[in-house]
Formats: structure tokens, sequence, C-alpha cells
């Protein structure tokens, strides 16, 4: 089955590293106009841009601060022109160990939250705003395992923010798909990049190997292709859905 995605212009959010920077690559490779966000890594969004054979861009947004991420997508329509995809891959992990007092529990979890939940609110309703002119869009959400099997007590925080972009997802794939827009949720379990390094740091490599059912931890490449299987329009009556892509940590 070839994939391409000639004519598209999609928005990556978090590009610069990680399962956002596979998710570029894979979808530039498939003929998108992808755009590159990111928030302060630059150097790396910029190498990721000299790599993409197709037309790229860069856009950096601080995602923890809404008034930032308010008018973002307007502001790249405006500039580049209305967008067909986009993808939130963005968020962040911190540790938050119940022994904090709570007021720095609090912190902790109010920027998860901003990061991971809020901003992409903030996202999804812009990009609806414009995708609604066009009859046409589609959202591809990643989540984590976390968001239905739960997470560590240090992690409560990560686990809540990704478990409220499940009834997202749901609510617009179940109430826009009229209007051409579908809405999808990828929910990874452990994957290989520098922001699982703290956890593997923490509780090592072979505890994270014991909970999968796999040889090997996923890479980020695991799961750019069922990115760009969703972003290409063949899979849409498959909104809605959440796929797992978790070494089978967790079925269900």
């Amino acid at each position: 089955m070839q994939i391409s995605l000639k004519n598209q212009r999609i928005l990556v959010t978090g590009a610069s590293r990680g399962i956002g920077r596979a998710i570029a690559k894979q979808l530039s490779d498939s003929g998108a106009e992808v755009i590159i966000h990111y928030n302060f890594n630059r150097l790396e969004a910029e190498s990721l841009l000299a790599e993409l054979d197709s037309l790229a861009h860069l856009a950096a947004c601080d995602l923890s601060q809404s008034d930032e991420v308010v008018g973002f997508i307007p502001q790249l329509v405006q500039k580049y022109g209305p967008l067909t995809g986009l993808v939130n891959n963005a968020g962040i992990s911190p540790s938050a160990p119940d022994t904090l007092p709570t007021s720095e529990w609090l912190q902790i979890w109010e920027k998860t939250l901003a990061v991971n939940t809020t901003a992409i609110g903030i996202l999804c309703k812009e990009f609806l705003d414009q995708a609604k002119n066009q009859g046409e869009g589609r959202i591809v959400t990643i989540s984590s395992r976390a968001a239905f099997r739960g997470d560590t007590t240090d992690y409560l925080a990560y686990a809540a923010s990704k478990g409220a972009l499940v009834s997202l997802t749901r609510s617009i794939a179940r109430h826009y798909g009229k209007k051409g827009i579908k809405a999808f949720l990828i929910a990874p379990g452990f994957t290989r990049t520098d922001m699982a390094e703290q956890i593997l740091s923490e509780y090592g490599e072979e505890f994270a190997l014991n909970d999968i059912a796999l040889n090997e931890l996923t890479r980020p490449e695991d799961i750019a292709p069922m990115v760009t299987l969703l972003c290409s329009g063949l899979a849409d009556h498959a909104t809605g859905t959440s796929i797992d892509i978790n070494a089978g940590s967790y079925v269900r």
C-alpha cells in the first residue's frame, strides 16, 4: 500500500526530537508539507528541517503559556494556508512524588496539565475553527497507556493529563464527523526517547523491559507509520478510536 500525503499541510507539535521528530520525518517522506513545532530546541528543529525532502517550516511556541498558544494556529494558517492535519505530540512528564509539600506538588500538576491538556484543547479548538470552513481535517493525538492503566504515584499528573485527551478525542470525533473532521488517539507505552531517559535512570532499563511482551523497547519509528496512515484518510472510519502501541505491556 502506497500512502501519499501530497497537498496536505500538517502541524506536528514537539517535533524537534523523539516521537514527534519521527512522525514529522515519516509525514514528510510521504509528501506532506510539515510544520515543525518546537519550544526551545531550535537547533534540533533546524537539523530536522534540513533532513526533510518535502516543504517544511519551523514554528516556535511555549505550550505551557496559554496566551502564547491562543492564536498560534490562526497565525500559521495566515502565513502558510489552511491546515489539513494536526498531530498533538508534545508533552512533558515531570516527577512529582507524593512526599512533596502540596504547594510544590501543585506547581508540577498545573504545569503538566497546561502543556499536556490545556494547550492541546486550545490547539484542537483553533484547528476545528479553520477545518470546519474546509469541510475536512484530521487530528491525531498522542496520549499514553497511562491514560488507561494509570501510572505510579510520582506521575499522577501525567496520567490525569493524558486521560483527559481520551474524552477530548472521542468528543471531537462524535460531534464533528459530519463536518468532515476525524480524530484519533494513539496510546504508546514506554518509548525510547530523551524524555524516557529520566524514568530509565530512576527505575532501570530492566524494569521497563520486564513490563513488556517483546524483547526491545518501542522506538519512535514504531509509532510514526500509524500516524501517517491516520493522516492519509485511508482509516477515516476508525475516527474516535484509541490505538495502543505499547509492546503488549497493556492489553485492553
